[in-house]
């Protein structure tokens, strides 16, 4: 007899007993230290163990696309995290912006495109939502294209008061492709946005003139 193939998500977030929840940094982020089990796919239990967790809330992140010039824009800004990389830490990455409470994320999509690009959404399309880093931190992002005319577009943005300094630059389709391939962008949400365009530049092409 053939043994059936086991099915994935058999448990639920019920399934989790968490013991503890205790915070151990309350700043700009929240990190917390928590004490759970779980049941393990071999019907016991998991020993009680302790993860610390990143708490940060979700973000929504656009890919601003013209698609009669077939042309990008892409945002350059400093970013702590990549300090000690070999590379540059000032990243090319998309619109984005943390998601205040009560805001659906093509609200935060507009917003964002004003402040830090200068520019405003003709139409949205989801492109999907994803976990940044589940093993440690709570982060979901809320993942966009959206259509923009970039005839004018370009210039400094960012606003004085959250310490933000971007440069908006405009590229082809092509460059962007490229920057991709040769890791000049290395970031997952503007990895993951201009992946999907090179899959649905010929229907935006079509659909979105």
């Amino acid at each position: 007899m053939t043994e059936k193939k086991p099915e994935p998500f058999q448990f639920k977030a019920s399934d989790v007993d968490i013991r503890e929840r205790e915070t151990v940094f309350d700043g700009f982020f929240r990190m917390e230290k928590l004490t759970l089990t779980h049941p393990r796919f071999d019907g016991t239990s998991m020993p009680e163990f302790t993860r610390e967790l990143f708490v940060r809330g979700d973000a929504t992140c656009v890919l601003p696309y013209d698609p009669g010039r077939d042309e990008v824009v892409l945002l350059e800004q400093f970013r702590p995290g990549a300090i000690g990389r070999n590379q540059s830490p000032w990243l090319l990455e998309l619109v984005a912006g943390m998601n205040e409470d009560g805001e659906d994320p093509e609200e935060v999509a507009e917003r964002e495109a004003g402040e830090e690009a200068g520019l405003s959404f003709s139409k949205l399309e989801r492109i999907c939502d994803y976990l940044v880093s589940p093993g440690g931190t709570t982060e979901m992002v809320y993942l966009f294209a959206g259509q923009i005319s970039t005839e004018s577009a370009g210039g400094l943005y960012g606003l004085e008061h959250e310490h933000e300094d971007i440069r908006a630059h405009v590229f082809s389709a092509d460059e962007a492709f490229a920057m991709i391939r040769d890791g000049r962008i290395n970031n997952a949400a503007a990895l993951i946005a201009i992946q999907w365009l090179q899959l649905n530049r010929d229907r935006l092409r079509s659909e979105w003139r």
